[in-house]
């Protein structure tokens, strides 16, 4: 009743004549979980390679508390985000769908109302849920369907894109400006929310997105001489591992707040970053963020619950849109109406009782991103409402949510990709010219040896299912999840 009100309730705003329907959630088992659910907390950076940090083999940036993490918890070895560029991957962690399908086909794009969260999710099954630092996939105005207030959040301090040092941001819809770097101040908003509420009666649900390392780069690690760590490296970017560095000391603060709260063994803590890294010769793979090749999607990631799980490593391939089943499965929640999901609940595949997964769709370059300018947009609402002044920007409420695109059969513009482990086949179109790329990722993980020519039948077996999953993609888009 909760989830339908709630529904209702954003479907009015936003004037949307569509109800949700779709498939129910099917084959999430919750046994061995025990009747005490975990506190959950998810983290993700904002550019992070794949190998720019110590424990997968960076020559020198400091990652010390991440190491430990990888030590004791679950290592996920091929990890992908969903998309190479940030906001699309964010709409996938809250969906379990590609972003696609949510209206997020770049950066900038506004995931639709329609859809249901993994906090929505999880608040209907009784958890108090918090969002800290960078949203990008909506408002972050007062009472917007599209905030992530009304994403399900019932707490929130968010900016509307990456930022920097001295952020405005906007906490429940009211705006402010904070002074200090915007990874610690992402952090400190999280730890206020663990430490007031994890004697309550309720479990808790934290995401921090944090700016970094995203650019401009300027925050600064705590440490004598911040500003000159990483200069003697052979490096063109040292402010980019300095904010890794940074961020790196924000989880250590995490791991000793769940510590002193008495909370970490049953804490649910996934650390993962957005898309690939921007330094090509670490990042994991051929190319870097932006792209659909290894690079632009591989990213480092772990999971920590002490309770549940002992140091592992998961050689299976997992993807972002894995987590928002995961959680489900975790939370013993329930969603009434599910649409459509491109990510499995990962419960078996970490226990080591399933060594398989489905394929996994990438698509990118269909849509050009959005710019978004956080502290401009930002300071320029606080003013306006400090002055009594009309809002100037309310075309950033919703923005195009309640658009439906028709699309052809199979409009296929971009670079698209199906992983089949350990196949994986591209599809890139350029002017309507299309080609295909097949690589064999154990034995040719950079992507350096087209093996297109040499398996044609392999080619037209990916080449089937990869373009069933674009049109899927396509209906999903056109708003036909909604209709029932």
């Amino acid at each position: 009743m909760i989830f339908k009100m709630r529904f209702a309730y954003r479907a009015a705003v936003c004037l949307a004549v569509f109800s949700v329907s779709g498939f129910s959630v099917a084959g999430f088992s919750v046994s061995g979980f025990g009747s005490e659910r975990p506190h959950v907390v998810i983290v993700m950076a904002d550019d992070h390679g794949y190998g720019d940090t110590g424990y997968t083999g960076h020559p020198f940036v400091q990652t010390p508390y991440l190491d430990a993490m990888a030590e004791t918890g679950v290592v996920f070895n091929r990890f992908y985000a969903s998309a190479p560029v940030c906001s699309p991957t964010r709409a996938s962690v809250m969906t379990g769908r590609h972003p696609f399908r949510t209206n997020v086909p770049n950066h900038g794009h506004y995931m639709r109302p329609h859809e249901t969260t993994i906090a929505e999710a999880l608040k209907d099954a009784g958890y108090v849920t918090g969002h800290f630092g960078k949203w990008h996939i909506g408002s972050v105005q007062p009472n917007s369907p599209t905030s992530p207030g009304g994403a399900g959040f019932d707490e929130w301090l968010s900016g509307l894109n990456f930022f920097d040092n001295d952020p405005y941001l906007s906490r429940n819809g009211n705006y402010e400006q904070i002074k200090g770097p915007g990874t610690v101040i992402s952090m400190d908003a999280t730890i206020d929310f663990l430490t007031r509420h994890h004697s309550g009666e309720k479990p808790m649900f934290a995401v921090t997105w944090f700016p970094s390392p995203h650019d401009p780069q300027e925050e600064l690690p705590d440490f004598p001489h911040a500003s000159e760590l990483y200069n003697d490296q052979a490096t063109k970017k040292p402010g980019y591992f300095r904010e890794i560095t940074l961020l790196d000391q924000q989880i250590g603060r995490l791991q000793q707040t769940l510590t002193d709260l008495g909370i970490k063994d049953n804490t649910l803590f996934l650390y993962c970053s957005d898309n690939g890294g921007l330094v090509p010769a670490s990042s994991g793979g051929r190319a870097k963020k932006g792209s659909i090749y290894e690079g632009g999607l591989r990213v480092p990631a772990i999971l920590q619950w002490p309770a549940k799980y002992q140091s592992s490593q998961v050689d299976t391939p997992a993807f972002s849109s894995d987590i928002y089943p995961t959680l489900i499965a975790v939370a013993q929640a329930k969603v009434e109406h599910q649409t459509p999901l491109d990510g499995i609940d990962l419960t078996a595949v970490i226990s080591g009782d399933r060594k398989t997964r489905p394929g996994m769709g990438f698509w990118h370059g269909f849509r050009d991103g959005q710019g978004t300018w956080s502290d401009r947009i930002i300071k320029a609402l606080m003013e306006a409402k400090l002055a009594g002044k009309p809002n100037p920007h309310p075309e950033r409420i919703l923005k195009n949510v309640n658009e439906f695109p028709k699309f052809e059969d199979l409009d296929s513009r971009g670079h698209a990709a199906w992983n089949a482990w350990p196949w994986k086949l591209h599809r890139i179109e350029n002017r309507q010219q299309v080609k295909y790329e097949l690589y064999h990722l154990v034995n040719d993980p950079m992507e350096a040896r087209d093996l297109s020519k040499q398996e044609p039948e392999r080619v037209r077996e990916l080449k089937t299912a990869l373009e069933s999953w674009q049109q899927s993609v396509l209906r999903s888009w056109s708003g036909a999840d909604y209709r029932h």
